[in-house]
């Protein structure tokens, strides 16, 4: 075998029976660099049988419209040829997973399913569900994580500095090279092909919102933006990566979200580049590892991670403290998302976003904490911003986004700060604090 055994979980085991091994394709979309994929291959070589992927498109998922879609189709697309290249079939069905799922199991005769990890409850449902209709032996693989969540922890951690040492401990037992997929001797058919253009106007989804042309969609995009990342951006990263006027962040969460990318990939790149300062590449690696597993093992080991009771007891108890407190302006959900706020910042904040599709990192936390302070109440504050965040972001819908949203709001992975109204002790945020680390002018006038 040739993936970590702490890789994957057993979650039922059955009686084998001839027919393919299944990926079911979901959270991490790439080929290439792909641990699930590498396990599935594995599964199939024993058996000498076929082995097939399959990728459910669901329609209207958490907000996601045709700036998603068109995004994650097209990158599938490119996932559909690289597979074919190794003779191994990517079909995509339409539908509730419940139904299609087990219907291609069924008219496949699979002998075998492997899934991909997610921590997102939605998923997990539809994992549920799937395996009620199907009798057949299921392993879960974590292909998102460079420390598979379940092993960096059991429970939910505290703080990052909490995890980080587990982690670390880890790391270079997980930061194992990635063995080539090999063209797979058994199968005979090809995948079923398809067109994202022609999906996407079939499909019943919100289309107000532009697509992106600043970023090609993709698993070679993906890798073509990390190597412009690490030669001209890396070096920097360290001083200028909260500064929203300097071109310093790496872009790459779009393809994290969607799997194009690995993030064991990106670290071992990242580490590799010694032209950078050691103090840039681990900055963007404390990022890249402790913090995106810290939101994984959040929404993993909390159900209630999108709602006020996900919150630390003491900052339920702050926020409830002064949840009635006056708050000088109050907004609309509507004025809101058209950024027609009197904060100039905020409503160039709320433009990038709908705008490109993505919004500067430094920016969300001060985005998040405005709609807290204008709010009627923290359980509003909390669904607008995920609302917001997950209908414009391309990497909304993803642990990092629910966890910083409820960073932001409510003291999540942070410590009681200074009392003030409205935000209790959680940590607070004001325009002359941000004019104090960029010039706010520059950044208005850009997005405005």
């Amino acid at each position: 075998m040739r993936v970590h055994p702490e890789r994957i979980q057993v979650v039922r085991s059955a009686p084998g029976r001839s027919g393919p091994v299944v990926y079911w394709m979901s959270r991490d979309q790439r080929i290439h660099d792909n641990w699930a994929l590498v396990h599935a291959q594995d599964l199939a070589l024993q058996t000498s049988g076929p082995l097939r992927i399959v990728f459910c498109l669901v329609e209207g998922f958490l907000e996601a419209g045709l700036r998603q879609y068109d995004f994650m189709l097209q990158g599938l697309k490119e996932c559909r040829r690289q597979a074919e290249a190794l003779n191994i079939p990517l079909d995509l069905v339409q539908g509730k997973t419940v139904k299609t799922i087990p219907a291609y199991l069924e008219k496949h005769k699979a002998s075998f399913l492997v899934m991909d990890f997610d921590p997102l409850r939605i998923k997990k449902q539809w994992q549920q569900q799937v395996m009620k209709q199907s009798g057949l032996p299921v392993h879960v693989v974590d292909s998102h994580n460079i420390v598979p969540c379940w092993t960096a922890s059991s429970r939910q951690e505290y703080a990052a500095r909490t995890i980080r040492p587990r982690i670390h401990k880890k790391m270079d037992e997980f930061l194992e090279k990635y063995p080539a997929l090999e063209s797979h001797p058994f199968n005979s058919d090809h995948g079923s092909d398809f067109d994202p253009d022609t999906l996407l106007k079939s499909m019943k989804i919100d289309r107000s919102i532009h697509t992106v042309n600043w970023l090609k969609p993709g698993p070679s995009a993906g890798l073509e933006i990390l190597k412009s990342f690490i030669d001209k951006k890396l070096h920097a990263y360290k001083e200028k990566k909260n500064d929203p006027n300097r071109n310093t962040l790496s872009n790459l969460s779009p393809y994290l979200h969607f799997g194009n990318i690995s993030a064991q990939t990106v670290a071992a790149r990242v580490k590799k580049h010694r032209d950078a300062p050691m103090e840039a590449r681990e900055t963007f690696l404390e990022e890249l590892i402790v913090r995106r597993e810290l939101s994984d093992n959040y929404c993993h080991y909390n159900g209630d991670y999108d709602s006020f009771q996900g919150l630390p007891a003491w900052a339920q108890k702050t926020l409830d403290k002064h949840r009635h407190d006056h708050r000088d302006y109050l907004y609309g959900l509507k004025e809101l998302e058209q950024a027609q706020t009197h904060d100039l910042l905020w409503n160039a904040a709320q433009n990038e976003m709908i705008r490109s599709g993505k919004m500067h990192g430094y920016m969300r936390m001060y985005w998040a904490k405005k709609i807290l302070e204008w709010s009627e109440e923290p359980e509003q504050a909390i669904k607008r911003g995920i609302y917001l965040n997950d209908k414009y972001e391309l990497d909304g819908r993803d642990p990092n986004g629910y966890t910083g949203i409820m960073w932001s709001m409510g003291g999540l992975h942070d410590r009681p700060w200074k009392e003030r109204k409205i935000f209790g002790t959680v940590r607070y945020m004001s325009f002359n604090g941000c004019r104090r680390k960029f010039n706010v002018n520059e950044y208005i006038q850009k997005w405005t």
